[in-house]
């Protein structure tokens, strides 16, 4: 049987997306069964993301120089599909070819455009409703990353239940304990002290740093806040509210994949405030890390955190600033929790991700 994977997303436009299909289908390429075969396709602007080497007779990489956002795929990709004699297509994005002709998979990630409109413009809004509705329409099965995403997409759209599959993600192998000499290195890069709370992200108002920056200034600490990732300038108010508090945040900008894992193992503890997630991922990625985690008890995060994090609303700043000083303050509250953290993310696999997502393309492979 031939499954073909949709990789063309795997491009830095689209970084969550393309660090998910690169992974899954490095995944799957190994796990495939005999007589069963994997066409990528893949896009000429491909750069950072690795994907499966080509395997006579079992992996196969196709160039597609159509994109996501071209009409012509609508025409292009399903003449492909079946040139290349495909059994099942999955698409990994919602811009896809809506008739493509052969079994299909999609896989939607969260429906934070509807549930937060104030995050995208009014034209990526109804872009999101419309192209969802027409995969929907389109796949035969769909896969979200995790129950509480399945649990929305059934309610706003009122699926059988039966089409739609969570298969949670996983971190990448990069995210483990750290020795001592990486979080040195990167303590020393960042200038950041022995102790320090970490957020790492985006700043999108659905990722609720205004309460997280009022819970750092209720909590009685020496060590900073450390807020890394990419900065929206749309969105400045925390900058401004987190300069009443002066040395007490740090903002670090954007941090390298390679800086990453040593970040997360040097902190004291990671805070993950936000209002809604699809899956949560960098939870998993700080307790692989060996870090204590605190994180909103909301949407996909404890499903996400399994036990192993400490929990509370998003919604109270007195409960997150009592959360973060409780982890803050007690050491053996910090131990078992990285403790608890790192066998909670070891549940995360790629290759449980990949054979999840095999068993869907076999089923309807037995169907035709």
């Amino acid at each position: 049987m031939k499954f073909c994977l949709d990789a063309r997303t795997a491009t830095d436009h689209f970084p969550g997306i393309g660090r998910y299909v690169s992974n899954l289908a490095r995944a799957m390429g190994d796990q495939l069964a005999e007589g069963e075969q994997l066409i990528v396709f893949r896009s000429p602007a491909q750069t950072r993301w690795t994907l499966p080497t080509s395997r006579a007779g079992q992996v196969s990489l196709i160039e597609t120089p159509v994109s996501p956002f071209g009409l012509g795929q609508q025409f292009i990709l399903p003449r492909m599909l079946k040139a290349n004699g495909v059994d099942v297509y999955h698409s990994p994005y919602y811009l896809m070819p809506y008739v493509p002709g052969v079994p299909t998979v999609v896989t939607l990630y969260d429906l934070i455009p509807q549930l937060f409109p104030q995050v995208v413009s009014a034209q990526v809004r109804l872009l999101f409703q419309v192209a969802t509705r027409l995969a929907l329409r389109a796949a035969d099965q769909v896969v979200t990353i995790s129950e509480a995403s399945r649990r929305d997409l059934l309610a706003a759209y009122r699926l059988n239940p039966a089409r739609v599959t969570a298969i949670p993600l996983a971190p990448d192998p990069v995210f483990h304990p750290q020795p001592d000499a990486e979080t040195a290195r990167v303590r020393e890069k960042f200038g950041l002290p022995e102790r320090f709370g970490l957020y790492l992200g985006i700043n999108k108002p659905h990722k609720n740093l205004a309460r997280l920056v009022d819970a750092w200034a209720q909590v009685r600490t020496d060590a900073p806040l450390v807020i890394a990732g990419a900065w929206d300038e749309r969105y400045p108010q925390v900058k401004e509210q987190a300069a009443a508090l002066g040395d007490r945040v740090k903002f670090l900008g954007p941090v390298s994949n390679a800086d990453q894992p040593g970040l997360y193992a040097a902190a004291t503890v990671f805070v993950f405030p936000s209002l809604y997630e699809g899956f949560g991922l960098p939870v998993i990625e700080a307790m692989a890390c060996g870090t204590a985690v605190v994180c909103a008890n909301t949407s996909s995060l404890p499903e996400a955190a399994g036990g192993a994090a400490v929990l509370f609303d998003p919604t109270r700043v007195d409960d997150l600033a009592a959360a973060l000083g409780r982890v803050l303050e007690d050491e053996g509250v910090r131990a078992a929790m990285r403790e608890k953290g790192v066998v909670q993310a070891r549940q995360f696999t790629w290759a449980r991700v990949a054979l999840k997502t095999l068993e869907i393309y076999r089923a309807f492979s037995h169907k035709t």
